[in-house]
């Protein structure tokens, strides 16, 4: 059964309705940029890497860099990985978090995933560790942290916490960000905490990996113009944390909405009877959901896809090819069938529109919409 003619689409996700409930402080930001004259770090991004570090831990400290791939590339390097070392991961995440292993001459490990919260299996990962795994690199997949403890426990190297999609999401009481050695931020425009282009940060008890960071997004420069390494030019625009610093405002409402919106999902998926929807996993004990994303495991996925850009809702694939099946990555040897979970994943999984500004009566039309396909013509 078609929707009413007439009825707006519902995106995946909208920024411009960010935008439209932030501009006056935007631009009030904005301005103050501009009237500075100082575009390139400086005391905007300074106060960014204070007011983040502060919300994470008394103890830690941040600092900003181009982009989420350049901080997991960075905060690598900084914790000594290189040629020769191996560092496990997940096959089922971005392509930036294994691109930034082979950026520093490592091999990356792949370990199968857990098919309920999509993270890191603890287990399978502690499996491949060798004497030349430097580091464990989990990824806290759609706002979920995954389970570091369990990491901590089996491995006495470092642990870097791909957080891109984990800003306010926690384990107890410790941030996504506070739980490993390391770990690597995205502000990319869609992410829960997001800028007006690429964006990233790297965070640290340690004031030598910071250090490092430091020295490596100036080209290995400590002094102006004294180059000790070879680094690369991996600095933060002080109008990209001007904007972050004004959303950061406004990240822990937007928090709770998020996870208010996803209750909302998964009691329509309940109440329609729709069992064959696999739901993300309620919250393991005394860990807080972020969700970045809401994505569920669909029986005949594409075909539910299809469905809904038809009737105008948006819905995206996080993500359709597990790692080990791309060609950049062929040379590790990974064949079909090596990460039976992450495989299956790949095929399955949805993620249905979930943003602040989304309204209830907007889910409820993608709940119906969900429903009506797998109920067939009324």
């Amino acid at each position: 059964m078609a929707e009413p003619a007439g009825l707006p689409p519902i995106p995946v996700f909208s920024l411009a309705r960010q935008i439209a409930r932030l501009r006056p402080e935007l631009d009030a930001a904005w301005d103050r940029v501009l009237g500075s004259g100082q575009f390139i770090l400086g005391a905007e991004v300074e106060a960014l890497e204070r007011e983040i570090a502060a919300r994470l831990a008394p103890d830690a400290g941040a600092v900003g860099v181009a982009s989420g791939s350049d901080a997991l590339y960075l905060a690598l390097v900084a914790l000594g990985v290189g040629p020769g070392d191996e560092v496990v991961t997940t096959p089922f995440t971005f392509f930036a978090t294994a691109g930034a292993v082979v950026r520093t001459g490592a091999t990356p490990v792949f370990a199968d995933v857990d098919p309920d919260t999509f993270n890191l299996d603890p287990d399978e990962a502690l499996a491949r560790v060798t004497p030349r795994t430097r580091v464990i690199l989990p990824v806290h997949l759609f706002g979920l942290v995954a389970d570091v403890e369990r990491l901590s426990q089996g491995f006495s190297g470092a642990i870097l916490e791909d957080a891109a999609q984990a800003l306010g999401a926690a384990a107890g009481d410790r941030p996504a960000g506070t739980l490993g050695a390391a770990a690597a931020v995205s502000f990319f425009p869609t992410k829960n905490l997001g800028a007006f282009g690429d964006g990233g940060l790297v965070v640290s008890r340690d004031p030598a990996v910071l250090e490092r960071v430091r020295t490596l997004r100036v080209h290995g420069a400590r002094t102006k113009y004294f180059h000790e390494e070879v680094g690369l030019n991996s600095r933060l625009d002080a109008l990209q944390a001007a904007i972050l610093r004004v959303k950061l405002g406004h990240l822990d409402a937007w928090t709770a909405r998020r996870r208010a919106l996803a209750a909302r999902y998964r009691e329509g998926l309940a109440a329609r009877g729709l069992a064959g929807i696999v739901v993300p996993q309620a919250e393991p004990p005394g860990r807080l959901h972020a969700y970045h994303q809401f994505t569920v495991r669909a029986p005949d996925r594409d075909g539910l896809r299809r469905h809904l850009a038809a009737r105008g809702i948006g819905s995206t694939v996080y993500y359709p090819y597990p790692l080990h099946r791309l060609p950049a990555f062929a040379a590790l040897g990974y064949g079909p069938g090596s990460f039976p979970v992450a495989e299956r994943l790949a095929a399955e999984v949805l993620s249905l529109p979930l943003f602040p500004e989304l309204e209830d009566e907007e889910v409820d039309r993608v709940l119906d919409a969900v429903a009506a396909f797998y109920r067939g013509p009324a």
